[in-house]
């Protein structure tokens, strides 16, 4: 035993003495380089005195950032976490001017954007040599997956090989079953490909009417997503506007969820929440929706940023990598433009820094969470990674550029299975969709005019001459707006004026129009004698598949082309929604049920020859209604699992989804979704708590 500790011990030394000789090599090599960046006297040193000044400087560097960056990070912990990403360089540069002033006799200068680049480098090949020398340790290499977690070494859980196999649950935001299916053939997924070949099987699944994050997850986490008919509603009965990625909606809708269920959530006990809109019951939470809304120190979402952050190399990897893909996203859609290609959507603006924070801050965030929840045996773990949802938005769900980004998804899986070598306990990796995405032309690029148009020339009002875009639903803009601390607040846009105008709002390729001065559903007889032009006018019109409204005689009935009306109670998958596929009849049955249903739901039209749609947002990848790839997700399961659906189906709806992994919970002897309860008050701010403890430790 003492032998043991002596040689650990040693492996230790020596790999402390090899990075501080490569730190030191570096810091000489810059020296040479940089202008302004300087290691010896006016007058000139020796070979010797100046690699001795080196040596100091390097370590020097290292001590500072060992002992003062995690206290530094842990100080600015009310500062925006995407600018507290973007603070690395400069953070870091300063310990180096530091770390170049305490150098004997004074040796050491640097101009001050030489000492930004010169840590950066610093940073980067200490992390690199470090890395390289663990590979083949395997102590080594697992405390070296601790430190990219963002977490402290503790005491490791009673748990072992024989100890019941934890969960994780990874959601790929967007990617529908025939994106991934053709990302594994080509070869752009080959860590998926290595999974189906030998361990894992694939089964679709269909979404239900509102194909959308907000509905779909709160589904997957909760068990019910009654009563949630598109990304953004209006509700007559509170005025209210919701909206899925705002906190304050995404509380309500997990709330009600719980209310309605009785049950906490899929990952009630011992569970993790990352990256997600809602909380699933865990009580282990990082950079979740539902929690941001959470103002000061308290908020544990938010802290899942600084325990990333506080691991300079990490800082320094994600901020080089956030301005690599903003310049990244600037290239591919100025390509785009030049050589115009169709569809097209406008990508400027705040859009490419959107784009970098989903694929770059909020991927790299999400996945240390899941490695250190891996690594403290956490039993059940769900996370969202969107980073290719927002980029099919823009640039097609088939483009070079969405494939680009799956590519480096894969990657981030390979990373999350060689951590489960090193986990306390055995884990069963799952990869789930929540939705797929159509292509398409939008609707006002197509005809030339939006929804909200449409809707006000049907009602006999003026159409204004400039259009007013929806904001986009990219589930990525909560996430950052949560980021950089812009909550949205109850207001003027969350509660419109109750006029007689109608609020015509868009989820993607499903559009929705109320009325807000009728405090209940109107019928169709009521919206024919207020303005009789309409519903024809959007039935008819090309770019519509179909209307659903509630009639006074029929009870709801579906219109669509020609004069076509059918009653919703006699809704087959033939007729008019026979284009949708099977299964559209009871998607539009059971939306038609829920309280808050528009007065008139609109879907676009499907070209099933083509797959597209027309979105009604700024969006040539969409999802959100019917028709298409964005109907049909996921399941990649492990074969050790029982089947999705025992008689070899597919499961509907994201509730039977949930059941499906309620019930591989349970095979893993995993954690039991108890009924009637309601999950804990978060009562602390560590994303990642220490591994042999449950409830996380208030003080950090």
């Amino acid at each position: 035993m003492v032998q043991a500790r002596w040689r650990t011990a040693g492996g230790a030394l020596l790999r402390v003495v090899v990075v501080w000789a490569v730190s030191t090599l570096t810091l000489l090599a810059l020296a040479g380089i940089l202008p302004d960046f300087q290691l010896q006297s006016d007058d000139g040193d020796s070979i010797t005195r100046t690699a001795v000044t080196a040596a100091w400087g390097a370590g020097a560097f290292g001590l500072l950032s060992a002992l003062v960056w995690p206290l530094a990070v842990r100080a600015l912990l009310l500062v925006p976490a995407l600018v507290l990403g973007l603070l690395a360089f400069f953070l870091n540069g300063s310990l180096l001017l530091l770390a170049l002033w305490l150098i004997p006799d004074g040796r050491g200068e640097a101009a001050p954007e030489n000492a930004v680049a010169v840590a950066a480098v610093m940073s980067a090949v200490a992390s690199a040599t470090s890395t390289a020398l663990a590979v083949r340790d395997d102590n080594a290499y697992r405390r070296r997956l601790y430190r990219l977690a963002g977490r402290s070494r503790s005491a490791p859980p009673a748990l072992g090989p024989a100890s019941p196999p934890g969960t994780v649950f990874i959601q790929l935001d967007g990617v529908g079953h025939q994106v991934l299916r053709q990302a594994v053939a080509d070869g752009v997924m080959p860590t998926v490909a290595g999974w189906l070949a030998s361990t894992h099987r694939l089964t679709s699944w269909r979404t239900d009417w509102s194909s959308q994050t907000g509905a779909s997850q709160l589904g997957i986490l909760h068990g019910s997503n009654h009563d949630v008919p598109a990304f953004r509603w209006y509700e007559k009965d509170t005025g209210r506007l919701m909206v899925s990625n705002r906190p304050a909606s995404a509380v309500e809708l997990q709330r009600r969820a719980i209310a309605r269920t009785g049950d906490g959530g899929l990952l009630t006990l011992d569970g993790a929440s990352r990256g997600n809109l809602f909380s699933g019951g865990a009580d282990q939470l990082a950079l979740v929706l539902s929690v941001s809304a959470r103002r000061g120190r308290r908020n544990r979402s938010r802290a899942g940023y600084v325990a990333y952050f506080r691991d300079p190399a990490n800082a320094v990897r994600t901020a080089i990598s956030f301005i690599a893909e903003v310049a990244r996203e600037i290239g591919q859609s100025t390509r785009s433009r030049i050589r115009g290609e169709t569809p097209r959507v406008g990508r400027g603006g705040l859009y490419p820094f959107i784009r970098a924070f989903a694929t770059v801050v909020e991927r790299d965030v999400v996945v240390a969470a899941v490695m250190g929840d891996m690594l403290a045996g956490r039993a059940a773990v769900y996370a969202d990674l969107v980073a290719y949802d927002e980029v099919a938005h823009h640039s097609g769900p088939h483009s070079r550029d969405a494939l680009k980004v799956l590519e480096r998804l894969d990657r981030s899986l390979a990373l999350i299975a060689k951590v489960a070598d090193h986990a306390p306990r055995p884990y069963r990796i799952v990869l789930l969709s929540d939705h797929g995405q159509s292509p398409g032309e939008t609707f006002e690029s197509a005809y030339g005019l939006t929804l909200r148009d449409l809707v006000r020339a049907g009602c006999g009002l003026p159409v204004p001459r400039r259009a007013q875009h929806t904001p986009s639903g990219a589930e990525a803009r909560g996430a950052l707006r949560s980021a950089v601390h812009l909550p949205v607040e109850e207001g003027r846009e969350e509660r419109p004026p109750r006029t007689s105008e109608p609020i015509v709002l868009a989820s993607g390729n499903l559009g929705l129009v109320s009325f807000p001065d009728v405090r209940y559903r109107m019928s169709r007889e009521e919206i024919d004698r207020r303005h009789p032009a309409l519903l024809r006018t959007l039935a008819d019109h090309p770019g519509i598949g179909f209307l659903l409204v509630r009639s006074e005689r029929h009870g709801s009935v579906v219109l669509g082309p020609a004069g076509a009306e059918v009653p919703v109670d006699d809704l087959t998958d033939d007729g008019p929604l026979a284009v949708f596929g099977p299964g559209a009849a009871d998607a539009v049955r059971r939306t038609d049920s829920f309280p808050h249903a528009a007065d008139i739901m609109v879907n676009s039209v499907y070209d099933p020859e083509t797959g597209t749609v027309h979105a009604f947002e700024e969006q040539i990848g969409s999802h959100g209604g019917l028709g298409g790839e964005q109907s049909e997700a996921f399941l990649l399961s492990p074969r050790t699992l029982s089947p999705p659906a025992a008689d070899g189906s597919r499961p509907v709806g994201a509730e039977e989804v949930h059941r499906v992994l309620r019930r591989w919970l349970r095979e893993s002897q995993g954690p039991q979704v108890p009924v009637q309860e309601i999950p804990p008050r978060p009562q602390a701010e560590e994303a990642f708590p220490a591994a042999d403890r449950v409830v996380p430790d208030k003080h950090g």
